[in-house]
């Protein structure tokens, strides 16, 4: 690709003829603000906020959409640019609700450091507000609003990313605002609750429905076994929240703050990851020999799980009928840790920190039960394990590290790489593969899932049979899969799918960076990096190989598959329906 030549802000500059003015800049240290800006996904000019003045051109440019061309002279910092933001700033402020103390997103807000940066010191533009009720209803996500800005960043996301559509921008003028079909809560649209539009959000317009409160609640009663466990994907980012690098892998300082917070017991949801290799594998063998309903599909992942409740309904027999690993541990914890420990099952509250807001609604299910209690009674995302923290005043960056506590503390590697997109298919071919032949693998990296490609295929070698696989990640990535499974097309025998892009890591409970991090770091990937070096660090990293799992299934399962355990870790799934009359 040819490069152009231009000046901005007198800097002179050589960059790639597909470049934006704002890439441009970013490229060569110059800041321009921006508030509706996704790189990749929302680049469509309405904020105004990255105006610039280019030599030549009739009024100011939008820099996010303006092309660089040869010879071309950019001012970004002149007097009448400077005015013009400050304005459009302030109109934006005169209709934002800005109850910033109490705003979940005070401090990490873009619109907040934005006005920092511009100096607003007064809005000169103060009048009557639309007022629109906030729909909290929703047990995943909550929606005000009445702090939206109307960037479009979330309708983008869900519409071109996630091919979702849940939301949209309605109405027109002052009357505008992004809302549901009929108005409805989100819960009761097709929305996959996977979050996404919370990452994106540039201010508190969407957030998770908080849990801290029932949380605090359990700590605080005595008579109450309190148990916390903890997703792959939530060790990777949780030191964010603190100041640690992007990519930082926390688990200790993450199990320390946690027992600091009084939890009875830390445990790790890598075991129940390895957990749901065992069952899902003994599926995936099972489902391939009777040649019946393939390709198996992985459950791990609730936004997906509710995505094709809603959009393929004709395909659910596809999906393994395994919970997700959360889920299952849950389980086994009120059942066989309860009669080992001699616990009453109904004094146990357990508590899952999870990188991902869909998992509120999981544990929410009817199906998510066992003799009437809930598998899991309180979701908490990343961002709040790490708010509880604050309240607490515990800082991540100044604890000494702790393990887990045992026995459900032990997990192998597979279950690590449980959080990005490709690992439960990896942790899934590491047992599958010697099962199958009754040999040992000579390399246990399946490096064909991995990677950010939003499909991926393969085809592995089973001794003398062949396993064609598919990974997708990200719901529009899914969509492609499951209209070719619809139409025939597909001859895949196990496929992966995660809701979110890039997986767990990045998960819509995961800390939330602004677009311009977005547009320059590669969160997943090294957040990813993380959990792979996690992998390689355990002793153990094939699940059938955890010697905790091998002792559960000789004491108290029987075998993988056994009456027992579908009783405790398997599950079924439902059509939904919406808009009916």
């Amino acid at each position: 690709m040819e490069n152009v030549n231009l000046t901005i802000d007198g800097v002179k500059m050589s960059v790639p003829s597909s470049y934006t003015i704002l890439e441009a800049a970013r490229a060569n240290g110059i800041e321009i603000p921006t508030l509706c800006h996704l790189k990749d996904i929302n680049e469509i000019g309405a904020c105004r906020m990255c105006i610039v003045e280019v030599e030549g051109a009739r009024g100011f440019v939008t820099s996010c959409v303006g092309k660089v061309s040869e010879g071309m002279v950019v001012r970004t910092n002149t007097k009448a640019i400077r005015e013009a933001r400050k304005t459009t700033l302030e109109l934006l402020l005169s209709a934002h609700d800005k109850k910033c103390l109490t705003c979940v997103r005070n401090k990490k807000c873009e619109l907040q450091t934005l006005s920092e940066k511009l100096h607003i010191d007064g809005i000169e533009f103060e009048g009557e507000m639309e007022r629109h009720p906030i729909d909290n209803l929703c047990p995943s996500i909550v929606r005000d609003p009445n702090k939206c800005i109307l960037c479009k960043r979330c309708v983008s996301m869900c519409k071109k990313v996630q091919e979702v559509g849940a939301i949209d921008t309605m109405n027109r003028g002052f009357k505008s605002v992004v809302g549901t079909a009929f108005n409805k809560s989100l819960g009761d649209v097709p929305c996959s609750l996977c979050g996404q539009c919370i990452n994106v959000c540039p201010t508190g317009a969407l957030s998770e429905k908080d849990a801290t409160k029932d949380v605090w609640k359990a700590l605080e009663d005595p008579e109450k076994y309190v148990v916390v466990q903890t997703a792959p994907a939530v060790r990777a980012a949780i030191g964010e929240e603190f100041g640690m690098p992007i990519g930082t892998l926390a688990t200790g300082k993450m199990v320390a703050g946690l027992k600091r917070l009084g939890f009875d017991k830390v445990f790790d949801t890598n075991t129940g990851a390895d957990f749901t290799i065992m069952e899902e594998g003994t599926e995936v063998i099972e489902r391939i020999k009777e040649n019946k309903d393939l390709p198996i599909i992985t459950s791990c992942s609730p936004g997906w799980v509710r995505f094709a409740e809603s959009n393929y309904p004709d395909l659910l027999p596809h999906l393994s009928s395994c919970k997700s690993p959360h889920q299952m541990f849950g389980a086994i914890i009120k059942s066989y840790y309860a009669e080992k420990e001699e616990i009453d099952p109904a004094k146990i509250f357990v508590v899952s920190v999870m990188p991902c807001v869909a998992k509120k609604a999981e544990s929410e299910r009817e199906e998510m039960k066992v003799n009437g209690l809930r598998d899991v009674d309180a979701v908490l995302t990343t961002r709040e394990a790490a708010r509880m923290m604050k309240q607490a005043g515990i800082d991540l960056s100044n604890v000494e590290d702790e393990t887990f506590d045992n026995p459900m503390g032990e997990a192998s590697g597979a279950g690590a790489i449980f959080g990005t997109t490709g690992g439960v298919m990896e942790a899934a071919l590491r047992t599958v593969s010697e099962v199958v032949t009754g040999k040992e693998l000579e390399k246990i990296d399946f490096e064909e899932v991995r990677g950010e490609k939003g499909i991926k295929e393969a085809t592995i070698k089973l001794g003398d049979q062949d396993l064609k696989i598919a990974v997708a990640h990200g719901l529009g990535n899914a969509r492609k899969i499951m209209d070719s499974i619809r139409e025939g097309k597909c001859d895949y025998q196990f496929v992966e799918v995660m809701a979110c892009p890039g997986g767990c890591v990045n998960g819509g409970g995961q800390p939330i960076h602004d677009a311009k991090t977005r547009a320059t770091v590669d969160v997943r990937a090294l957040r990813a990096k993380a959990l792979y070096d996690a992998d390689k660090s355990l002793p153990v990293r094939k699940s059938h190989e955890n010697p905790v799992i091998k002792e559960i299934y000789k004491e108290y399962l029987g075998k993988p598959g056994s009456e027992k355990a579908h009783e405790l870790l398997h599950t079924h799934y439902h059509a939904r329906e919406y808009f009916a009359e």
